[in-house]
């Protein structure tokens, strides 16, 4: 078994535990312990909300969350030999849930506080929790749906530049000056442009930490270093190929999946865990220009579910609340065909929300499946018939009502 070099400890919140985590990304957090190339290590995460949720059958929990602390990562860790213009080559050899933690939960964010990517249609906070068994999850809230986990990192990446770092501010915040007032806004900006003050910056202390705290990039959006990409096919047995800004790389991680379908479409549309990941290192020297890398790649796990039937559905891009024909916009295309699988959904008793949770949840596969004849752009959302304990086929007869009585948790 790897050593286990970083702790989360859930009966302590991330600002109590003695290894801090962060929950910024910037040049100055300290490395927490360097390895050499080809040494293998474990580390332990918390859920990207830091323990804010609970296993309860109410989403007061989804409704009142405080984003501005998220997510919390573990790190950063240190690989020698290191430099800016290097990869570092990282192995997830293996990923599971903490011992005492065996569980997850999936919320649909209320459109002001994040929303999700049908937030308006679902624009109120809701709830379901999973529980664990061997390789399978299900849910008290969303009945006669089981199916095997995926476990992933939603979010793994190095630390940016100081340079990085500055383009990162100075777009994001250039973007959201185009709409200021937007609900849900267009980005999220630093602490020092946004107001705020919930900045975790790890080892640092005092007015070091202050100062980074304020400039620091938020982790809600994927960039160049990787982050917050939600990747479902970052499983046991990937490798994936970081560029590197800082010496030593500067490697965190956290927001681990139990599963997630393509797009994890509610925002916090996986079901979201604590839990571990066994990591490998090395470097490929001067690789960013070997490669022309600007954002990571990655090579897939070989180790995933295996599905033979699935169900697809299309959607172009004409906009379901004005009839406007788009050109080419693949967002909303796939917003649509995500629409439309939940319209199905609901015809054999589940809720919309039900229906929108699974999608985010299940092993769902989504596709840009043509982008070149406009002016509509087609997307599908491919959801395998085999999650759910009755059949969900078209036939003559029509869909049989298999679920009833039972919906995800709700706000009080």
């Amino acid at each position: 078994m790897a050593k286990t070099v970083f702790r989360a400890d859930m009966n302590k919140w991330p600002e109590e535990q003695d290894i801090k985590t962060h929950n910024r990304w910037h040049h100055d957090i300290p490395i927490v312990e360097n390895f050499k190339p080809g040494d293998e290590f474990r580390v332990e995460c918390y859920d990207w909300t830091g323990g804010q949720i609970k296993n309860d059958d109410s989403a007061n929990d989804i409704r009142d969350v405080d984003l501005t602390k998220v997510h919390y990562l573990s790190g950063p860790f240190g690989c020698e030999g290191a430099e800016p213009g290097d990869l570092l080559v990282v192995d997830i050899n293996d990923i599971g849930w903490l011992e005492d933690s065996q569980w997850g939960f999936t919320g649909i964010f209320a459109l002001e506080n994040g929303g999700g990517f049908l937030d308006r249609h679902f624009p109120e906070a809701k709830k379901a929790c999973w529980d664990f068994s061997g390789v399978y999850a299900s849910s008290r809230h969303i009945p006669g749906v089981r199916f095997p986990g995926m476990i992933h990192p939603g979010l793994i990446g190095t630390l940016p530049s100081e340079e990085l770092l500055a383009t990162w501010t100075k777009r994001e915040a250039a973007l959201f000056d185009t709409d200021p007032d937007r609900v849900p806004p267009l980005c999220t900006l630093p602490d020092g442009l946004a107001g705020t003050d919930t900045a975790l910056m790890g080892q640092l202390t005092g007015a070091a930490a202050e100062k980074a705290g304020q400039e620091g990039a938020r982790t809600v959006p994927g960039r160049e270093h990787g982050g917050n990409c939600d990747i479902k096919n970052l499983s046991r047995g990937s490798k994936v190929y970081f560029p590197v800004y800082q010496k030593g790389g500067g490697l965190s991680m956290g927001d681990i999946h139990w599963s997630q379908g393509d797009g994890e479409i509610t925002f916090c549309g996986a079901i979201e865990m604590a839990g571990w990941i066994d990591i490998g290192i090395d470097i490929i020297k001067d690789g960013v220009s070997k490669y022309g890398i600007t954002n990571p790649i990655f090579r897939p796990s070989p180790i995933e579910p295996h599905y033979d039937d699935y169900l697809i559905f299309e959607g172009v891009c004409v906009d379901e609340h004005t009839g406007e024909q788009k050109y080419l916009d693949a967002t909303v295309a796939y917003r649509r065909a995500c629409l439309n699988a939940v319209e199905y959904l609901k015809k054999f008793g589940y809720s919309g929300q039900q229906a929108y949770m699974i999608l985010g949840t299940a092993p769902v596969e989504g596709r840009i499946s043509g982008i070149v004849d406009i002016p509509n752009a087609c997307c599908t959302v491919a959801i395998p018939t085999g999650i759910f304990d009755f059949d969900i086929r078209p036939n003559a007869n029509g869909p049989t009502k298999a679920i009833s009585g039972v919906d995800v948790a709700a706000t009080s």
